[in-house]
């Protein structure tokens, strides 16, 4: 696909979400900023989901502009990767991101839970939380690693339609996760006086959900399509 097929800037509001953020770089970016769900929510339209936002379209459609014009011509949107290497960034950049940043999340939510204890502002079960959202990751991830992503490898079957769908319900599990997480911490912001850890803590939150909204993304909107065809 040729960085000059994207569509002009007026046709954005009728693209979806996903298909925006798969096929321009630096889109997600934008998606994020004004908290536009491009993963688990990636088959809406632009148009439709900056309404259910409040969000402003015209200036989303400015800035995703103003992206495609400044593309460089070696970039490659994510749609353009071949499978198998697009399966091998998947897991490098994200499955050993998880494994490697919920841990330490885990031991400083554990940490701001206890010295802070009493304190109105905080977020109470966010440990619980942390530790069940890891659970569902790893057996999720676990279930790609071993069953999903070598029979992608392998094929491009139909057999491989009800995994995908499988994995897709368990992303929107993720999703449901994501949105608890935001609302126990208000959206991962540290109240007045909040401590280094609590700030770390909070930031780290931020990045991690960043990158699992990435993940979620790439596969949803990315890997899957290439097999949801398929028979």
């Amino acid at each position: 696909m040729s960085l000059t097929d994207h569509a002009p800037a007026i046709a954005f509001r009728g693209r979806t979400v996903g298909e925006i953020a798969a096929t321009l770089p630096g889109a997600t970016a934008v998606f994020r900023r004004h908290r536009l769900d491009f993963c688990c929510g990636g088959d809406v339209p632009l148009a439709e989901a900056a309404a259910r936002r409040g969000a402003p379209l015209d200036e989303i459609e400015a800035a995703l502009d103003e992206i495609e014009a400044g593309l460089e011509p070696d970039e490659v949107p994510a749609a353009a990767i071949e499978t198998g290497a697009l399966i091998d960034h998947i897991l490098v950049c994200y499955h050993e991101a998880h494994r490697r940043d919920l841990p330490e999340l885990i031991l400083l939510s554990q940490k701001v839970e206890r010295v802070h204890a009493g304190n109105p502002a905080l977020p109470v079960g966010l440990t619980d939380l942390l530790r069940e959202t890891a659970g569902l990751l790893e057996m999720h991830m676990k279930k790609e690693e071993l069953i999903l992503f070598p029979a992608m490898r392998r094929s491009t079957s139909a057999m491989v339609a009800q995994p995908v769908r499988v994995m897709r319900e368990e992303h929107d599990d993720h999703g449901e996760q994501i949105r608890r997480l935001e609302a126990l911490t208000g959206g991962f912001t540290p109240p007045p006086g909040a401590c280094r850890s609590w700030t770390a803590l909070y930031l780290g939150l931020g990045h991690f959900v960043a990158e699992l909204m990435d993940h979620i993304h790439l596969e949803n909107n990315v890997l899957f399509p290439r097999f949801d065809a398929e028979g």
